[in-house]
């Protein structure tokens, strides 16, 4: 009997001590279940950056099922708006002829996340910054697979920003 009652303590503690598994917590306020995602402003010069961004976005916080993806801001309880301000290809690594083949790609971004119900922000980062290495296969010049690249950037954008605004960290 003292072993299934210690047994119990043991499981309630583990049940109230604050650990939960990454993905399962929330930082957004409870009442936040419909959010509304516009088009990313892109104050940079690469083409349809936005467009990458913006979907991975809606994509990732769609996968995570914490809220529903509305088009209509009236209907929205929060609202993400997001400006792409930078955006950097760098090389930083080159073969042996002399030609780059491992790049590092930076996105900058001004990401402001507003509860429309209180009229508050919930999230703001004025320079949300992520940083991918990208190696290019042998034989490849990086304009080739360039479009392959952000599409993998993006993913990986979108998993930062949306693990920082739904764990809070």
């Amino acid at each position: 009997m003292k072993r299934i009652f210690l047994l119990f303590l043991v499981c309630l503690f583990f049940l109230h001590c604050g650990y939960h598994l990454r993905g399962t917590g929330s930082f957004l306020p409870p009442h936040i279940k419909r959010m509304n995602i516009p088009m990313f402003k892109n104050l940079t010069t690469r083409f349809e950056l936005d467009l990458k961004l913006t979907q991975s976005v809606i994509d990732e916080i769609v996968a995570r099922g914490k809220v529903e993806i509305t088009g209509n801001m009236e209907s929205a309880d929060a609202v993400l708006i997001g400006e792409i301000t930078g955006f950097r290809v760098i090389p930083i690594a080159f073969s042996k002829e002399a030609t780059a083949d491992r790049y590092n790609i930076t996105v900058v971004a001004k990401i402001i996340l507003k509860d429309m119900v209180n009229q508050k922000i919930i999230f703001s980062n004025p320079n949300f910054q992520y940083v991918e290495e990208y190696e290019v296969p042998e034989g490849v010049d990086f304009e080739t697979v360039e479009s392959e690249a952000l599409d993998k950037v993006g993913v990986k954008f979108a998993r930062s920003l949306v693990s920082t605004i739904l764990e809070g960290f």
